[in-house]
């Protein structure tokens, strides 16, 4: 049964739930396994970012941008809005699996804003003839 988000505990949830899918993804998956050593460290790391971004707590420390342009340029700038486009897929396709109400659809929101900043970001941070 579907419920609102109220707590850390529902974020962990729909972070940890969310990340199951994308660690099977044909391909997302390789992508995040190259670069993501300690999954269990990860997803409270995103934890601690998707309460930032819900809850307005103070627990999230990291550039998510720089984080994203380090990954791209190893990957040999090739991270694209199709990445983009099924990470967002997923993420919406989570909540309204497990969640509903204002805090679910807030996310959702976030979610959209925060994948086109990193994209434009990244893409702007690539060598000219990239």
């Amino acid at each position: 049964m579907q419920k609102e988000i109220t707590t850390r505990e529902d974020i962990a949830f729909l972070v940890t739930s969310f990340y199951s899918r994308i660690r099977k993804d044909v391909y997302l998956a390789p992508i995040f396994n190259r670069h993501i050593q300690d999954w269990k460290a990860h997803l409270e790391h995103l934890t601690d970012f998707w309460e930032a971004q819900l809850f307005f707590s103070k627990k999230f420390t990291g550039n998510p941008l720089l984080k994203h342009q380090e990954v791209d340029a190893s990957e040999g700038y090739t991270i694209n809005e199709q990445h983009f486009g099924i990470w967002l897929n997923y993420w919406v396709q989570t909540i309204d699996d497990l969640f509903v109400g204002e805090k679910a659809a807030t996310l959702k929101n976030r979610a959209r804003k925060i994948g086109t900043f990193l994209h434009v970001g990244m893409f702007n941070a690539r060598p000219k003839n990239s």
